[in-house]
């Protein structure tokens, strides 16, 4: 399944007026169980940061609503994200700048050459290791780019049925991606080489994730991958099934799980 043209078909839809990309943004926020984890481990971060200045990067923002949700929490941290894409960088650069957040800025960047030295405190790495096969270069030019102290945020497929892989003969759902999952010891020795000296993994997507994947995400995609025709039909599919999504993701980011189908990992330079 190529996801790209589907994310963009989504991004035509919601991008049309401010209200309706926060909108997106706010359904990304309940629906994305990836979401829920990493928005728990930022709060963590957070505490006891809001009044002081903080410089963030969004290493391949996307859509951009982690950055959304961040330079919503204070005023005085600086965040750039950046992303390949130049189109996507215009879109956000565009709707930041209509809602007035002025402390945003987003950059087209490859992240295999992108290095700024000693310039963030916080690095965030939302579902994109597994698309770039370069990846120690990106985990050493973020390690590069982080201040002393500073932390990595790093979301990503598992292999233990990431991609929604669960054997040899099985292709990733994702086709963009180049890998269809980490070891959780490889990821780790991979940081390390990086550069990071302490490093904390843990799995995600227990079985409640999993099921909630299923039916918030892969079934809706492929419908979408049928016919666009299916735009019609979601918002009807989404109020029967939501209420039992938002239960499991709250399930799954509130548990630790001893095997996963994703990966949430910090790392500290």
């Amino acid at each position: 399944m190529h996801y790209d043209p589907i994310k963009r078909s989504l991004g035509n839809v919601f991008n049309r007026t401010p209200w309706l990309r926060r909108l997106f943004y706010n359904l990304l926020d309940l629906l994305l169980l990836r979401t829920w984890h990493v928005h728990r481990e930022l709060r963590q971060w957070a505490q006891g940061r809001h009044d002081q200045p903080q410089n963030i990067l969004d290493a391949g923002a996307g859509y951009g609503q982690y950055t959304y949700w961040l330079s919503g929490l204070s005023e005085k941290w600086q965040i750039l994200a950046v992303d390949v894409k130049d189109e996507q960088v215009a879109d956000s650069n565009n709707f930041f700048r209509q809602i007035g957040r002025r402390n945003v800025q987003f950059a087209v960047q490859d992240l295999v050459l992108y290095q700024q030295p000693n310039s963030f405190d916080l690095a965030l790495s939302i579902d994109v290791m597994e698309h770039i096969l370069e990846d120690v270069e990106v985990m050493t030019n973020l390690h590069a780019s982080l201040k002393d102290g500073g932390m990595l945020i790093i979301s990503t497929p598992s292999d233990q049925g990431g991609s929604d892989v669960h054997g040899a003969d099985d292709a990733s759902f994702i086709e963009e991606h180049v890998r269809d999952g980490y070891n959780i010891d490889e990821i780790q020795q991979k940081l390390r080489k990086a550069g990071f000296d302490r490093i904390e993994a843990m799995y995600s997507y227990g079985l409640p994730g999993q099921i909630s994947w299923r039916l918030s995400m892969k079934w809706p995609i492929l419908m979408l991958g049928v016919s666009k025709a299916f735009f019609i039909l979601l918002p009807f599919y989404y109020l029967a099934v939501f209420p039992l999504c938002l239960v499991l993701n709250w399930l799954d980011s509130t548990s630790r799980h001893d095997s996963g189908t994703g990966l949430i990992v910090k790392a500290w330079k």
